[in-house]
Parts: C-alpha cells; sequence; structure tokens
C-alpha cells in the first residue's frame, strides 16, 4: 500500500483566520463536492504566501459562499487573504488520477487541472 493524493483545490486564498474556533478548515461546501472532500477528512494546507504546512480535518461551509477559513490554532500560521493548496491523500494499491481544480482569487471554480 502507498499513500497518493486523492484531490486538491490549488490556490484558494484564505477569506478568515478564526483563533478562536476548535480546529479546523471551513471550506466552501460547493469545493469540497467538486474535489470529492468529505465533511472530518484529514488534509495538508501549504500556505504559498509564508511556506507553512499543518494538517487539519474539513468542514463544509455555506456553498457558493467562496469561504476557506482557517480555525483554531493553525490560524497563528495562516492568514487573511494568504493563498493556499488544500490536499487530501489515501492510502490504496490501485492508484487514481486526483480530483484537481484551479479556483480564482474569491475561491470560485475555473478549471480542473
Amino acid at each position: 500500500m502507498r499513500t497518493f493524493l486523492h484531490c486538491k483545490i490549488h490556490k484558494a486564498t484564505v477569506t478568515d483566520a478564526n483563533l478562536e474556533y476548535m480546529g479546523s478548515v471551513t471550506i466552501d461546501q460547493d469545493l469540497m463536492e467538486r474535489v470529492g472532500l468529505l465533511e472530518h477528512e484529514k488534509v495538508l494546507i501549504v500556505d504559498n504566501t509564508n511556506g507553512a504546512r499543518l494538517e487539519t480535518y474539513a468542514i463544509p461551509g455555506e456553498p457558493g459562499s467562496g469561504t476557506v477559513c482557517i480555525n483554531g490554532a493553525a490560524a497563528h500560521l495562516v492568514n487573511r487573504g494568504d493563498e493556499v493548496i488544500i490536499m487530501a491523500f489515501e492510502t490504496t494499491d490501485q492508484p487514481r488520477k486526483p480530483r484537481q481544480i484551479l479556483v480564482d482569487g474569491d475561491n470560485r471554480f475555473l478549471r480542473d487541472l
């Protein structure tokens, strides 16, 4: 068994960083569905703005809102306005092509990658 990229949201813009929330990343539900990311699924977030990398879990935000909100302690590492890549991985012996999308500065779907 190996671990492969399952899905990716590329070049998302962080809309908020909420230190008071108890962890996770809130992602527009439409974006989660488009890449096949499930509620509470573990994600790796790479901050293209400052180089920070962190693991957390995804929770759905309002559909169509463009929300990408970093919650809890991770808000010390990622700031509102930062550009991030959100990725999830799977362990399998049958690799498949990951579902990857590119979004614009408002976190609206642009195209598949």
